[in-house]
């Protein structure tokens, strides 16, 4: 098991930037920042004036990685210790959890949270105990 370094003022910074443009999506356009409702409505049968903003929110999502490569001449090193199965599985729980649970981490844990939605606030309790078993479980007795 690896440990990661401590580094409060760059998470610092991530958490404020990922709320203010939380906030600012919800100011503007009156639409949470929920990832999962932005990615599926990219795709048919969703057909209105809020395609272009949708894919722009991806493509941030994707091109921040190179941003940070030009801005300090280092990208982040993602470390993926499982196989090609096990990412699939996993995608499809995560998928499915999001259909089920009407959302994902983003929209309940940052956008619902702040809210003070209890539906979000359950929905977190929940992706938080099974991120937590999942983690004994693989950590432990697997």
């Amino acid at each position: 098991m690896t440990a990661t370094d401590f580094t409060p003022v760059a998470s610092l910074i991530g958490g404020a930037l990922i709320g203010a443009s939380a906030v600012m999506l919800l100011a503007a356009q009156g639409r949470i920042a929920g990832v999962s409702g932005i990615a599926v409505r990219l795709l048919p049968p969703y057909e209105d004036g809020g395609f272009a903003g949708r894919l722009a929110f991806i493509l941030g999502i994707v091109a921040a990685p190179l941003l940070v490569l030009l801005a300090t001449g280092s990208a982040p090193v993602p470390t993926i210790e499982a196989g090609p199965a096990l990412l699939v599985l996993a995608g499809l729980l995560v998928g499915f959890g999001s259909v089920w649970g009407n959302g994902c981490t983003s929209g309940h844990g940052v956008c619902g949270l702040s809210r003070l939605s209890v539906r979000s606030l359950v929905a977190t309790l929940t992706f938080m105990a099974t991120a937590m078993a999942t983690v004994f479980l693989t950590r432990h007795l697997l």
